[in-house]
């Protein structure tokens, strides 16, 4: 039996990170192996956070990360605390998890983003050494030409798929999602159901307001109050932010843009 050391002990404590006590404990049934401690840890560990997967995972932190040939990558990495959500670790291990997305072969699943290289281990060490449960939620590949934005919280992020060349208007349509949160591209992407039942509330509320006014009327109300509410939600026909004179639609196609596809992400949603 090795003579484990409090040197050993203290060591040892300072690559893993965990408690005193735990690595004292792991060192002496490995008998000093530093490695098979490590594993043993490791598996101690897992047991320990499968016993708490059902705590909230209301942090983290939403990434973008471009490669050098233009494939983008967003994912969603979920934590239980903002504090934890802000360390170094957490945040390496976001940008890790984004460029190798970005970069690597893709990945159909979390899962499988998480078996690629080393991510694995580099995942399941800090949820070992954090001690809070982690949810690598969502992922997203583009490979289509592609504009990008993360806000400053790291809350929200937008990815769309465009043609044409123009990367700062792309950039600032990205940034325009982010704000005005639009339902859809264009009207003709607008979720039936939802269409449907906008223009239900907005026949009850104009047939209350308009009491005794011919049928016809009370249509052209309701068709104009609808065009409100659809140039709202579609973000072609938003107001554009960075000139309230033009629609992004118009903007779009002044700077040469289609706008074909967007993702707009906010944490936890």
């Amino acid at each position: 039996m090795a003579d484990i050391t409090a040197a050993m002990v203290k060591s040892f404590r300072e690559k893993t990170g965990l408690p005193m006590m735990e690595c004292k404990k792991a060192l002496v049934e490995a008998n000093g192996d530093e490695e098979l401690a490590i594993d043993l840890l490791r598996k101690a560990g897992k047991k320990t956070m499968e016993k708490r997967s059902d705590r909230e995972t209301g942090a983290g932190r939403i990434a973008v990360y471009t490669a050098p040939n233009g494939t983008t990558a967003m994912i969603e990495l979920l934590c239980e605390s903002a504090p934890v959500a802000n360390t170094a670790e957490f945040i390496k291990l976001v940008g890790d998890l984004t460029k190798q997305l970005a970069e690597g072969p893709g990945a159909a699943t979390p899962d499988d983003l998480l078996n690629q290289g080393s991510l694995r281990q580099e995942y399941d060490d800090l949820v070992n050494k954090i001690r809070e449960v982690f949810r690598l939620n969502k992922i997203l590949r583009v490979e289509t030409k592609n504009g990008s934005y993360v806000h400053h919280n790291n809350g929200i992020g937008v990815v769309i798929e465009y043609e044409g060349d123009n990367e700062e208007l792309a950039h600032n349509i990205c940034m325009q999602v982010a704000a005005m949160n639009p339902k859809a591209v264009s009207q003709a992407e607008l979720d039936p159901e939802f269409v449907a039942k906008e223009r239900e509330i907005a026949i009850e509320q104009t047939k209350n307001k308009n009491a005794g006014k011919p049928e016809n009327i009370i249509e052209k109300i309701v068709e104009g109050r609808m065009k409100t509410i659809l140039a709202e939600v579609c973000l072609l026909d938003q107001e554009y932010f960075m000139d309230s004179s033009k629609t992004v639609g118009q903007a779009a196609a002044e700077g040469g843009i289609k706008v074909n596809k967007m993702y707009h992400w906010v944490l936890g949603k």
